[in-house]
């Protein structure tokens, strides 16, 4: 499986890891059946990705498994802000699975978080309603939710989905 690093986990602060704790808890609580979650805003600097970040470290730290997607295509924070390092020289990512340049086994990245996976985009396009409309991403989510117990989406304002 290909692996990943994330290097920059900044630190919480008692009130904001609290709150982190207690969306988790109320997630858990959400049914056996609710397992996609997908965290989207109509602006930049929402805190889309700071919340999918931590959602993902504190369900894998409760013993869950979890993978993150980051479907924002069009402008992804997740590499710069938290350090993401690749083991390998050219990553695939959501995108090449989307185009059908890549399987889903390619673009599953473990990470140094115990429990935690992710599927970083890969590339960014202009598209990106093209690509997360297309039957390939329902599937890719399904598939994940079979495999995981939760699978979060960090997607961009333009995903039509309906996960």
């Amino acid at each position: 499986m290909n692996a990943l690093t994330i290097r920059h986990f900044p630190p919480l602060s008692y009130a904001c890891s609290e709150a982190v704790n207690t969306l988790c808890t109320n997630l858990s609580f959400a049914g056996e059946n609710v397992k996609k979650i997908m965290l989207t805003s109509c602006h930049p600097s929402e805190g889309k990705t700071f919340l999918s970040m931590n959602i993902m470290r504190t369900m894998a730290k409760l013993g869950k498994t979890v993978v993150l997607v980051d479907a924002d295509l069009r402008r992804s924070m997740i590499g710069s802000k938290y350090g993401v390092q690749f083991q390998q020289e050219k990553p695939s990512g959501l995108a090449h699975y989307l185009a059908g340049m890549a399987s889903e086994n390619e673009i599953v990245y473990s990470t140094n978080i115990p429990g935690a996976y992710m599927i970083p985009v890969g590339r960014e396009v202009s598209n990106s309603l093209q690509l997360l409309v297309s039957p390939r991403f329902d599937e890719l989510l399904d598939s994940l939710a079979q495999r995981a117990d939760y699978v979060i989406v960090e997607g961009d304002g333009a995903a039509g989905s309906d996960h």
